[in-house]
């Protein structure tokens, strides 16, 4: 997956924002102000992405890419890895189920502006 791939994806969800609050190298995708995808600019080796707590652990039993969030909440996040053992697909859906977790937690006031 091409990281230019990767960013108009993430940008394309409803709210979607992108900024580097933890330097200009890591690149952060959010919605309401809450991130939900957390990539490397220079090395575009993995992302950082919430997923619902049971399924990222059977995730994390049949990926060898998918292990437990780098710097991250372990329970709530996984680093999945784009060296080719997750298929394109499923990390895309990772993304997807990533901000559908974070948009679900957003107050009402929130979610409102993006509908």
């Amino acid at each position: 997956m091409k990281i230019d791939f990767f960013r108009d994806y993430c940008l394309k969800k409803n709210g979607a924002t992108e900024s580097t609050p933890f330097g200009e190298d890591t690149l952060c995708f959010q919605v309401g102000g809450k991130i939900f995808a957390i990539i490397d600019i220079e090395r575009f080796e993995s992302v950082n992405l919430k997923c619902d707590p049971e399924r990222a652990l059977l995730l994390r039993e049949q990926y060898p890419g998918i292990q437990a969030g780098y710097h991250m909440n372990k329970k709530h996040w996984n680093t999945v890895s784009f060296d080719g053992s997750v298929s394109d697909p499923l990390i895309l859906e990772l993304v997807d189920h990533s901000y559908d977790l974070v948009f679900a937690g957003l107050p009402k006031k929130i979610k409102e502006q993006f509908c």
